[in-house]
């Protein structure tokens, strides 16, 4: 599969998300995708699932050096001595001794960023991660971030086929490092896009697949689709073998592109779409 290589990174292009799977569903989940082949895997400390994944990992049999993991911190624990404890629940919870990139998952609307970072940093001095990041942060925030001289090797954001991120697309690619794309399939909007439909027709392929392939194509971006069952982990896996042409990128760069599906109370101000 091919990798991303950012800050000392090296990260599957495409990965396991595994919000909203908890438990045992997400135990057989992670367990699924691990024995057909992934090796990026995408948790968080808000999913509550940490436990589900490592227990997995550790019965997968899959060598740790093999394996990137994510996890992130949550916005409300952006203190120092928070996000210590953070980061020592999720290596026990995972029961792993370090994760390959843990980021910050949300910014908070009073939080001391370089403080956080420096706090980001010392987990990457300390091995406890290999890389680190962060997420959901705009382009002028994550400009902020990388301002302080921290190695942010990734931003985690929302980015599909019908929402535009050419602002921090500009910053990530200015800098050398990666954007992570959370809810690449827009939250299954795109299972009947009838533009991306078309374009499915004719690779024999599905429009989610379609979707997927087109982020993928990007350099240095990388995708995280949720999937709880095995057909759609395998589904988004064989998105690799499609070959979009330059009439397919041009159908797809005249959707529209202002389709935000996450937007919670406490987000950031986003960025403006480049068409609006």
């Amino acid at each position: 599969m091919d990798m991303i290589t950012s800050q000392g990174m090296s990260m599957p292009k495409l990965g396991l998300g595994t919000f909203r799977m908890q438990g045992e569903a997400c135990e057989r989940a992670v367990t699924a995708a691990l024995a057909m082949g992934y090796r990026h895997i995408d948790t968080a400390q808000m999913y509550a699932n940490e436990d589900a994944v490592g227990r997995a990992i550790a019965r997968s049999g899959v060598p740790r050096s093999t394996l990137h993991v994510t996890t992130k911190v949550w916005w409300t624990n952006l203190a120092p001595d928070a996000m210590r404890r953070a980061m020592d629940d999720s290596l026990r919870l995972l029961g792993l001794d370090y994760v390959d990139l843990y980021l910050i998952h949300w910014p908070a609307p009073d939080m001391n960023l370089g403080q956080a970072i420096d706090t980001l940093v010392s987990f990457r001095d300390a091995g406890l991660a290999k890389a680190i990041g962060v997420a959901n942060f705009p382009s002028a925030m994550l400009r902020a971030a990388l301002a302080t001289g921290a190695p942010i090797a990734t931003d985690q954001v929302e980015y599909h086929v019908g929402l535009d991120q050419t602002a921090i697309l500009d910053v990530v690619r200015a800098h050398g490092i990666s954007l992570t794309a959370y809810c690449p399939l827009a939250q299954g909007r795109l299972a009947e896009h009838p533009v991306l439909t078309e374009i499915a027709r004719k690779h024999a392929a599905t429009a989610a697949q379609v979707a997927l392939r087109w982020l993928l194509d990007q350099d240095g971006v990388a995708a995280i689709p949720k999937s709880s069952r095995a057909d759609g982990q395998r589904a988004n896996l064989e998105a690799l073998r499609i070959v979009l042409d330059g009439s397919d990128r041009a159908a797809i760069a005249k959707l529209p592109k202002d389709q935000r599906c996450v937007n919670p109370a406490f987000a950031p101000q986003w960025d403006r779409s480049a068409a609006s």
